[in-house]
């Protein structure tokens, strides 16, 4: 999701750059821009070819010396929204010294919005291993992390943005290639913000269908984006809110074919191609939107309630996560300053979760913004699965009743 937009973001960026120093513009989390695409992301019909969670290709990672761990980009085999062979993008970090007798388990992480455009793929950012949040602590931990980048982003397919089961499947067949490159075994979990955590929570749900041979110890999230309605309708007029429904519209209209020319003011689809052209990677991506942003803000949609009306209404009920099975423990984090996914949203999810038997770790932070969720809260999160793979009794905040 738009998390990159809000939330004193700008003050995250120069946060890591200044502690970084490694330039005086704020680019994300290394202070530049992200690399070309190359031929690695372009594989032939052969190659997608094949069983999805498979290896097509893979290259290693430069990295500095002080980052331990070995870092590999991927190019694997998953599937698409119609069950067809797709390839998607990612990485792999291994961490240093040889594999215990036990194996090491393995991280999913779920990343927040970087945009719709192939160019946006976190594994093409030059200093991709800061934006996985808590990774330190996981390489730390001995533990294995696999990060897609979900289809269409590295990938010339166009991205089904927030879209849950695509995200999910792209997820689960990174653990799989992970598995494939290091001979882990199928203990893993997954830990998401934002979008990611959507992303997350679909994991969950998909995961014994999809990948039975895996083993999910527990899902961890973020901010995530649950209520799909519920967001567009709070955060419409809000900068952040129209970023994240322009590139809404803009992704559903192309993969589902709904009817974006129906719901978006014909002077405002321009503005809204030129927001789903630009990535959420840096503060020069943040400046570059601000005047899109505003004439969204002049003239938007011709049907503002739009999110009510069929196919929109029909393809956001699909992509609000349920329930998860009631073995599989989670992990909430919520700031109760963020002003895009409601704090009231995410505490009624947990009592969804609460509901059906699952138990629920719930850490709320009360002056956090959207934008620092992940970052505030990755430490507890990585030590909460951390004693999922140790076998240790999952806590429970969820009332007696």
């Amino acid at each position: 999701m738009a998390n990159k937009i809000l939330d004193a973001r700008h003050g995250l960026y120069l946060r890591i750059c200044a502690f970084a120093a490694l330039c005086i513009v704020g680019f994300w989390f290394g202070c530049t821009a992200a690399l070309s695409q190359s031929s690695f992301y372009r594989p032939s019909p052969q190659d997608v070819a094949g069983r999805p969670g498979t290896l097509i290709r893979q290259e290693p990672l430069s990295l500095p010396a002080r980052f331990r761990a070995s870092v590999v980009r991927v190019l694997y085999r998953s599937t698409g929204l119609h069950d067809e062979t797709i390839p998607v993008s990612g990485v792999v970090i291994i961490p240093p010294g040889p594999m215990p007798p036990e194996g090491r388990p393995i991280v999913a992480w779920a990343h927040p919005t970087t945009g719709v455009e192939p160019r946006c793929a976190p594994s093409l950012a030059m200093f991709l291993i800061q934006q996985i949040q808590g990774v330190r602590e996981m390489v730390q931990h001995g533990i294995i992390v696999a990060a897609t980048d979900y289809p269409g982003l590295g990938t010339s397919e166009t991205h089904p943005y927030l879209v849950g089961e695509s995200e999910a499947r792209a997820v689960l067949d990174s653990v799989r290639v992970a598995r494939e490159l290091t001979g882990a075994p199928g203990r893993f979990a997954v830990w998401g913000h934002s979008q990611g955590g959507q992303a997350a929570l679909f994991t969950g749900i998909i995961a014994s269908s999809y990948a039975p041979e895996l083993d999910l110890v527990g899902v961890a999230a973020a901010a995530p984006a649950t209520d799909l309605a519920t967001l567009l309708a709070d955060d419409i007029d809000t900068n952040g809110g129209r970023n994240l429904t322009a590139m809404t519209l803009w992704s559903w209209s192309r993969v589902f074919g709904a009817p974006i020319d129906r719901v978006v003011d014909p002077a405002a689809v321009p503005v809204v191609d030129r927001l789903a052209g630009e990535c959420i990677e840096s503060v020069y991506d943040i400046l570059r939107r601000r005047e899109p942003t505003r004439l969204l803000g002049q003239t938007f949609l011709s049907e503002k309630d739009f999110y009510q009306t069929e196919p929109w209404r029909g393809l956001m009920t699909k992509n609000a996560p349920g329930v998860l099975p009631s073995h599989i423990p989670v992990f909430l984090a919520q700031g109760g300053a963020d002003q895009l996914v409601r704090p009231q949203v995410t505490q009624q999810y947990m009592k969804r979760l609460c509901a059906a038997g699952i138990k629920v770790k719930w850490v709320f932070m009360p002056t956090v913004g959207h934008g620092f969720a992940a970052h505030d809260s990755a430490s507890a999160a990585v030590q909460w699965i951390a004693d999922r793979f140790a076998g240790t009794s999952p806590p429970s905040d969820c009332s007696p009743g």
